[in-house]
């Protein structure tokens, strides 16, 4: 989480680099890291042999699908100077879940995360009547990052496979859109300076790493202790949006988040009962 939450000044430091040409390195460069890990630690057969299943092959498809839109609105997000909507849809990711589980599961939710859910609702709206606008990235954020989590809990698949098999796909079109914009001047190398090309190609290590500890860690720990270290990347990010970044972050703003965040102290708390 501690990776992620540092993430911004990375993508930050790519730019002039359009934000869709970063994208389209990124999936490509996180299924090779994956591609060598898989092959390194399982060899062809562990790849051949999760290919036969292929009810969870399809569910890594759309978990795939899940995270890169996921990621391709927080990269754009970061690089547009929305870091801090950004962390907005972050904190209220674990609270979106609670929704999914009642609305689409039918769970019996306890009254703290009513409460919390309450807190987060009235936030959004705060910030809606304040800027006049649905906070559509915070929202897509939290919603795919909930589904994406809960469809990860209930893969038992190794971290290397499993993001492979979310990238292994889309790929192929994605490597021969990059040709194309490469060879017309629109891509990476006639945007940016030699070093961020450099900087660029380590896209793959820089995400794909927290991605495959996030994997572990949610076929090992509780969703109790996944939903509360879940804070910790939008702290961090939030942090160097006021204080790096320096985007506009006004008492309304401020408001919104205290009541986000009285929210999440109600639901860490109810979740660490288990009620």
């Amino acid at each position: 989480m501690i990776m992620w939450g540092v993430m911004p000044i990375y993508w930050k430091a790519l730019i002039p680099i359009d934000s869709y040409v970063i994208i389209l390195y990124r999936i490509v460069l996180v299924g090779l890291a994956c591609l060598a890990t898989a092959l390194f630690a399982y060899k062809a057969k562990g790849i051949i042999d999760l290919f036969k299943q292929k009810r969870t092959v399809f569910k890594l498809f759309l978990s795939g699908l899940l995270i890169t839109v996921n990621w391709s609105l927080y990269i754009y997000a970061v690089n547009s100077g929305q870091v801090i909507e950004a962390c907005i849809g972050y904190y209220i990711e674990p609270l979106v879940v609670c929704i999914f589980g009642i609305v689409i599961f039918k769970e019996r939710p306890s009254k703290y995360k009513l409460i919390a859910i309450l807190f987060a609702c009235v936030a959004v709206f705060i910030i809606l009547v304040h800027f006049m606008r649905l906070p559509f990235i915070a929202l897509c954020l939290a919603s795919t990052f909930a589904i994406y989590t809960a469809v990860k809990k209930h893969l038992h698949v190794q971290a290397a496979l499993s993001l492979l098999f979310e990238t292994i796909f889309i790929t192929p079109p994605v490597v021969c859109v990059i040709i194309y914009l490469e060879m017309h001047g629109k891509g990476a190398l006639g945007a940016g300076e030699p070093y961020q090309f450099g900087l660029l190609l380590l896209a793959g290590i820089f995400t794909a790493t927290p991605l495959m500890m996030f994997t572990v860690a949610a076929n090992r720990i509780s969703m109790i202790t996944i939903g509360i270290i879940e804070y910790i990347a939008p702290s961090i990010s939030l942090v160097i949006g006021i204080f790096v970044f320096r985007e506009p972050f006004d008492f309304v703003q401020f408001i919104a988040f205290v009541i986000i965040w009285i929210g999440l102290v109600f639901f860490t708390y109810g979740e660490m009962k288990g009620k």
